[in-house]
């Protein structure tokens, strides 16, 4: 009897897991799979969001989001987002922020690099990314 109950719940825990793995499922396409391969060779435990029809892979540090590629989906680089500490960012960005989003703090700051090889600085307030040049400037909400 025991047994029996042991198997069932193995059984019912494994059928929730793989539930989950099929709704969390994203159909990345092969040729985005091969650039990301070409460019990023040792990226491991990979994971795939679509975002703004292209597709972004995540990888890396304990949030598994250390580094944050976006193809498009014919396969084509458009940026590369890595994590840093908030304190990296340049102090003009805290000054914006200070008087456009009063009281708020960066949750996630990151380094932008774009396929041009522009370099931006991304700061996450109140759920949204504000983008800065490499001085800090203000770009835009992205």
């Amino acid at each position: 009897m025991k047994k029996t109950i042991l198997l069932s719940i193995t059984a019912a825990l494994l059928g929730t897991g793989a539930i989950a793995k099929a709704a969390n499922s994203l159909d990345v396409p092969a040729v985005v799979k091969q650039s990301l391969l070409k460019k990023y060779p040792n990226a491991t435990k990979v994971t795939w969001e679509k975002e703004k029809g292209n597709y972004e892979a995540n990888w890396g540090g304990k949030s598994g989001e250390d580094t944050s590629v976006t193809f498009t989906p014919a396969g084509s680089f458009v940026e590369e987002v890595d994590a840093i500490p908030v304190t990296r960012l340049p102090a003009a960005v805290f000054e914006y922020i200070k008087i456009n989003y009063k009281g708020s703090k960066v949750k996630e700051a990151g380094q932008v690099t774009d396929a041009a090889g522009k370099k931006m600085f991304e700061a996450e307030i109140k759920g949204r990314d504000l983008l800065f040049d490499e001085n800090g400037k203000f770009i835009k909400v992205d």
